[in-house]
């Protein structure tokens, strides 16, 4: 029963490692929609959503399911709650990743973005990127440490955010409301990614050492 358990276990983990491989890919596909005007990688993320949507429903099913047959306790059950935390946090990741791809379709042929903001979103997806990696990485094996560093890159990020509001807010901003409001929604999205990989890795951190870190949620 307990080798089962573990099994069953195990491919949790996998689908867990699978979403965050997923989300990484599409975001990284977003962002060259954004600053390249690609259409089909716009379309390609759009139409794949509904891949990491259902890896996110088969990590609930398996976890119902081994609550309901194991009736799980102390770290195994706290496994099973890190999972169900981990994977919503994940297919919030690939649902910002989408709304990116489809800000880039709606504004295509154009990029989306202007050549003065190219050079931020560059900037903002590599550390979406880095967390996705960080993320993926914890899951195959868990390490509470490199889960830690999660938080620094959330600071980079946060602080690329607010370098694009200066930009947007500053008396020399040439193009108007509707490009400032699509810049402004995709620099959330972008900042919103990065939340939700630190809730990953704070639910990881959960997992290893049995304490909630204060903004675990």
């Amino acid at each position: 029963m307990r080798d089962e358990f573990r099994a069953d276990l195990q491919i949790v983990s996998q689908l867990l490692v699978d979403m965050a491989e997923g989300v990484r890919a599409a975001m990284r596909q977003a962002t060259r929609a954004l600053l390249t005007a690609d259409r089909q990688a716009a379309e390609t993320v759009i139409e794949r959503d509904a891949e990491i949507d259902d890896l996110y429903r088969h990590v609930e099913e398996r976890v119902c399911d081994l609550l309901a047959r194991q009736a799980p306790v102390a770290s195994d059950l706290r496994a099973m709650i890190t999972a169900l935390h981990v994977a919503a946090d994940l297919e919030r990741m690939g649902d910002l990743a989408e709304h990116v791809g489809k800000t880039a379709l709606r504004r295509h042929p154009s990029p989306a973005v202007p050549a003065e903001l190219r050079t931020v979103f560059t900037e903002m997806s590599e550390i979406a990127d880095r967390m996705a990696v960080k993320i993926g990485s914890v899951l195959a094996k868990p390490d509470a440490d490199l889960a830690g560093e999660l938080d620094r890159d959330d600071d980079a990020m946060d602080e690329l955010h607010k370098n694009l509001f200066a930009m947007l807010l500053g008396d020399e901003w040439p193009y108007g409301v509707e490009t400032a409001i699509d810049a402004t929604l995709l620099g959330r999205y972008y900042e919103r990614f990065a939340d939700h990989a630190v809730n990953a890795g704070e639910h990881v951190i959960y997992l290893i050492t049995g304490q909630n870190t204060p903004n675990a949620s």
